[in-house]
């Protein structure tokens, strides 16, 4: 990551923390799905790649478990700490934690069986670096598997909002290659960087789920508008009226998405996994 993303993240860091617990549920299927394909047993050790608030090096934790290890990295100290003390709520000894950013990874030479990033490809400052890096440690024969957004107009989490915020402020047009949600929206654009990183037996599967949290519209639009470092500073250009009243608007907006007071939204997002010949 750059400097400016790190401080972007250290900024958002400390709502993540906040808000880590509905975060977990949200993704529950991903990181489900994300397990599967990449193929994780007991007994692997599994490299996590900008872990954010812990998962799903957590999760992994337990899957690869008595024997079999994780080691969670995350280039924000906060997050590493928030990581770490959930893992200790959960009782769990087979991880390690490690600050550092992907392109630049402190571990020896072919070190894990399984290296995972959920989420986080998208938003790595140099992807075609971070590739050659996670490959580097992994093991001949090993297997990488990553998770990303789908495209932003079938998922409606995040175009709701979208919508809702044009109608106040103007964003700029968007570097298609630029760090973002949405960076390997595109079918296939993910597995060439895969593939030209040196990846073999390259594949992508879009998977679809419901992300579901019991939390209420404005809880939901709560936890955007602190988590986003791109919504925070557009909703510091507005006045507090303003404010309130986008607040209004995308209450109205999602209310669809929640039946009974709770979170409910359909969300497609791409697996890529591949292999280390």
């Amino acid at each position: 990551m750059t400097e400016n993303m790190l401080e972007a993240w250290r900024e958002s860091a400390k709502y993540w923390t906040e808000h880590s617990e509905t975060i977990h549920q949200m993704f529950v299927p991903l990181t489900r799905a994300l397990i599967k394909r990449a193929g994780i047993h007991q007994g692997q050790s599994v490299l996590d790649v900008a872990g954010g608030a812990g998962e799903p090096s957590l999760t992994i934790a337990e899957a690869v478990a008595p024997e079999g290890s994780v080691t969670f990295t995350d280039g924000v100290a906060q997050m590493v700490e928030t990581a770490r003390a959930r893992a200790q709520q959960r009782g769990l000894t087979n991880i390690q934690f490690q600050q550092s950013v992907a392109e630049s990874l402190p571990f020896l030479d072919s070190s894990f069986d399984v290296v995972v990033s959920r989420l986080g490809v998208m938003l790595f400052a140099d992807p075609d670096a971070a590739m050659r890096e996670m490959l580097r440690v992994l093991k001949p024969g090993g297997r990488l598997a990553f998770a990303v957004w789908g495209k932003s107009d079938i998922n409606p989490f995040c175009y709701v909002v979208t919508h809702v915020m044009d109608q106040h402020v103007k964003s700029p047009a968007v570097d298609p290659d630029a760090p973002s949600a949405f960076r390997f929206a595109e079918p296939g654009k993910l597995t060439a960087v895969m593939k030209q990183a040196g990846a073999s037996d390259v594949e992508e599967d879009m998977v679809k789920f419901d992300i579901e949290a019991p939390i209420s519209p404005r809880q939901f639009w709560t936890m955007r508008s602190q988590m986003s470092d791109t919504l925070r500073e557009k909703l510091t250009k507005l006045s507090a009226d303003e404010q309130a009243q986008i607040a209004v608007e995308v209450e109205q907006a999602v209310q669809e998405f929640f039946p009974a007071d709770q979170m409910k939204f359909p969300a497609h997002f791409i697996i890529a996994t591949g292999n280390k010949p």
